[in-house]
């Protein structure tokens, strides 16, 4: 079997920028110690071991949303116990290789897991004193773009807030969370 690959430069802005998300998602989760894992999160109800799981399951679900199936949000993810940059490459690297030889079949948008990831890599970098300002911001921005374009008060569900005030210089990770209904401060 023959498998065409596009090269990145055919890719959408929305492939090239979610490949980044991952690619500093993991960076992050590299940062992951035994030491901090009791640590909280601007996610309230999780630590950075139950925020650590969540980021190194989030590719397999939107994997799972790409191909037109329902991941089981709600399921607890499996457990990692160390080397969560590693375990997060693996199924970060099948999910930018689907995209990249599937992209015209998603039923699910790039941009969703962009926001995804974003957001969760900014709380997991807030948590264990990684610097947000390496973070990329065309990441956020995107992500951001994307939360804004559909998630209303209306919708906000369990995993969103109320929206929170954002300094008026407040970079895009920090008006991300802002929007999202962490404080950013």
């Amino acid at each position: 079997m023959t498998t065409h690959h596009t090269p990145q430069a055919d890719w959408g802005d929305d492939v090239r920028v979610l490949a980044r998300a991952l690619d500093q998602a993991g960076d992050v989760l590299d940062q992951v110690h035994r030491d901090l894992l009791d640590r909280p999160t601007p996610c309230t109800e999780w630590d950075v071991a139950t925020l650590a799981d969540h980021l190194v399951a989030t590719p397999s679900s939107f994997l799972t949303m790409a191909r037109g199936e329902q991941p089981d949000w709600s399921a607890p993810p499996p457990h990692v116990t160390e080397e969560w940059g590693p375990a997060f490459r693996v199924v970060a690297d099948d999910l930018i290789h689907w995209w990249h030889e599937h992209a015209g079949e998603a039923t699910s948008s790039a941009d969703m897991a962009t926001a995804e990831l974003a957001l969760h890599t900014w709380d997991l970098a807030t948590a264990i004193g990684y610097p947000v300002g390496r973070l990329d911001p065309e990441v956020a921005t995107r992500g951001l773009e994307f939360l804004r374009a559909g998630l209303t008060s209306e919708n906000r569900g369990g995993a969103f807030g109320p929206e929170q005030p954002a300094a008026e210089d407040a970079g895009p990770y920090e008006r991300l969370a802002a929007f999202a209904g962490r404080s950013a401060g």
